[in-house]
């Protein structure tokens, strides 16, 4: 493995992210890990410093596109390109889940963080991505942005789960996975979205029945994608998943 292949996973000092941040790590690739707190983020960092992982505290708030801006030009003086993305970070803030409750306030924050910041972002650094000779893009998604299992009343779909701003915001996500991944398809830069499954973390709750650890596995498989792996999917271990 090349010991400068480098990896950005945002949210990462915490639940699946940083579990995607071990997980690659012991890959021997080197690890930005992006959070929006500093103090939180390097004692995370501090922890895989611990563990033998080439990593370090980068500042990227989803909420601010400059910290997008310094970590391109931050990338770029360290490094000069960037190997692979990962867009981990993500929330909900949905107070119900009735459709014809919840405001037009809460819908936006949800696509502020789960869907622009996203593109804000991926947009910044995909001249860095350019650079590498196996780009990797790896958008976290989830099941709960399927058009196909929403619509499909036979699905198990909990109505706790029927949540219109973060499905959708989801469902917007793969629909730039499918983009993107259609005009990066002659360079080789691999697009595809994950979803990591029901996982107990503070977003996921107590009850999901998956660790942080078995969560973390789909993203860290898009990640690693030989040159002859998919494009443009959506997938959970291995396994293609219905738009």
């Amino acid at each position: 493995m090349n010991e400068q292949k480098i990896a950005l996973v945002t949210g990462g000092n915490k639940g699946i992210g940083f579990e995607i941040c071990r997980q690659l790590g012991q890959q021997g690739i080197t690890i930005l890990l992006g959070a929006r707190d500093e103090e939180r983020g390097q004692e995370a960092v501090n922890q895989l410093i611990k563990e033998g992982i080439k990593t370090q505290y980068i500042n990227v708030d989803m909420d601010d596109a400059e910290t997008f801006h310094q970590a391109e030009r931050f990338i770029a003086h360290q490094f000069g390109h960037l190997d692979i993305l990962i867009n981990n970070a993500g929330g909900i803030f949905e107070t119900s889940h009735h459709s014809d409750v919840i405001s037009l306030s809460e819908i936006r924050k949800t696509f502020d963080l789960n869907f622009f910041s996203q593109i804000r972002l991926t947009k910044t650094l995909l001249p860095l991505i350019e650079k590498s000779t196996a780009g990797r893009i790896v958008n976290q998604s989830s099941i709960l942005g399927s058009l196909t299992v929403n619509a499909n009343s036979n699905s198990g779909l909990l109505p706790e789960f029927k949540l219109l701003g973060y499905n959708a915001s989801k469902a917007a996500l793969n629909m730039f996975t499918i983009l993107l991944a259609d005009q990066l398809k002659e360079k080789n830069i691999k697009v595809n979205s994950a979803h990591p499954g029901w996982v107990n973390t503070q977003l996921g709750g107590e009850k999901a029945p998956l660790t942080a650890e078995e969560g973390a596995k789909t993203a860290v498989e898009l990640a690693l994608l030989p040159d002859d792996g998919p494009t443009g999917g959506f997938f959970h271990l291995g396994q293609s998943l219905p738009w």
